[in-house]
């Protein structure tokens, strides 16, 4: 972690607890274990032995809670420990669609709207208690519904003046589909993290010849909304870019949203060269793959798409055709939410960790220190890619 001594010589704001709903207990027990490993390694002897630390160094930061469910389907939150005086973070997966609950003898996967109302009512069961409520949701709720464009609702503003009104201090979420939606709460704590940095490390893992030059690698955008993700990522590697722009069918609606035509390439010669796609989310995947599909077409050398989001909402069948089919190479996305069992067994799959990262996030936040101390992403990116070309470890 950088900056260390800045963040040693900081009080905590108060005694440290996770609260991982359901939907993120995998991640939430990852993300302990750094806390408890990060903690136990500290150096400032003070941090040891001042009274004023009790509770800092402990073995467990995960608070002990349920959410139980009455055979209506109705639900509440309980606290099985205090948290009177905590400094309290909430993580949710509102994606993640594995957990089922009873009601009226039937049974129902949970739906985004289902974690977002047990993350209220864990909000509820705590507020008045804890000194500070810090909600860390990866995957933005309605984040996709940020703006208006008809007579439509704005599900993801409506949703940030609700959790603050209920008496939050800070919100976290990576890789928003629009971060200009925190103008809704523009007086308000939020933060938008995005794992370049992961990505890179993943694919530096999972391949032992790439070589990151403007000879050899070019980032690409789907389309017109990723396009700054893919210059980021392009400046930091010192290589070009391109997009792809889609071209939709305005005057026919298919599942809520306007049918894309055709995929137009805006870009230099990819003849020979390693393709890197950079997205926020694989939804059903449909048009990451026909972009790859194109670009391999095109005469690309290797696609390797990296998106921070796998929902992979239709399953993973044209997936599997696709990369027997050799349109695309590896499929680089992150832990930050639920990913389906059988993609692990799959040779195409690559998983960027994000526990580490935010472990970090939570363990400055909790100091109240400058949250630019656990990014450093350009020097970090580049360190990484100085220890891959000289084959050391990384």
């Amino acid at each position: 972690m950088p900056n260390l001594r800045e963040l040693e010589n900081a009080m905590p704001v108060a005694p440290l607890k996770i609260v991982a709903l359901a939907s993120a207990e995998q991640m939430g027990k990852r993300v302990n274990d750094y806390l408890v490993g990060f903690r136990r390694d500290i150096k400032n002897e003070k941090v040891k032995n001042d009274p004023a630390f009790h509770g800092y160094i402990e073995d467990n930061y995960l608070t002990e809670f349920e959410c139980p469910r009455f055979g209506s389907g109705e639900a509440k939150a309980r606290f099985h420990e205090s948290i009177r005086g905590k400094d309290l973070f909430l993580i949710v997966d509102v994606c993640n669609h594995s957990i089922t609950y009873e009601a009226n003898g039937y049974t129902n996967h949970m739906s985004p709207d289902d974690h977002y109302q047990d993350l209220k009512r864990v909000i509820a069961a705590c507020n008045g208690k804890a000194r500070r409520i810090n909600v860390i949701m990866p995957f933005l709720y309605e984040g996709r519904q940020h703006a208006r464009s008809s007579r439509e609702s704005l599900d993801c503003a409506l949703m940030l003046e609700e959790l603050y009104n209920m008496g939050i201090d800070n919100f976290i979420t990576f890789d928003a589909h629009d971060p200009r939606v925190a103008n809704a709460t523009p007086l308000n704590g939020f933060d938008n993290f995005t794992p370049p940095y992961q990505f890179l490390r993943a694919l530096l893992n999972s391949e032992d010849d790439l070589v990151v030059d403007k000879d050899h690698m070019i980032v690409i955008s789907p389309d017109e909304g990723a396009l700054d993700r893919a210059i980021y990522f392009a400046s930091v590697l010192g290589v070009d870019t391109g997009m792809f722009y889609k071209r939709r069918d305005y005057s026919i609606i298919e599942n809520g949203k306007n049918p894309i035509v055709a995929h137009e390439f805006l870009g230099d010669n990819i003849e020979g060269k390693d393709i890197v796609i950079i997205d926020d989310m694989i939804s059903s995947g449909g048009s990451m793959l026909d972009t790859a599909k194109q670009l391999k077409g095109m005469g690309a050398k290797r696609v390797y798409i990296c998106c921070t989001f796998g929902l992979f909402t239709d399953g993973l069948a044209a997936f599997d055709k696709a990369y027997e089919a050799g349109h695309f190479d590896k499929v680089v996305v992150t832990n930050l939410t639920h990913l389906p069992d059988d993609i692990f067994s799959k040779p195409y799959f690559c998983e960027a960790d994000m526990s580490k990262f935010m472990a970090s996030i939570i363990d400055f936040m909790n100091h109240d220190v400058s949250l630019t101390n656990t990014l450093a992403t350009t020097e970090k990116i580049h360190g990484i890619l100085d220890a891959y070309n000289e084959r050391t470890s990384f």
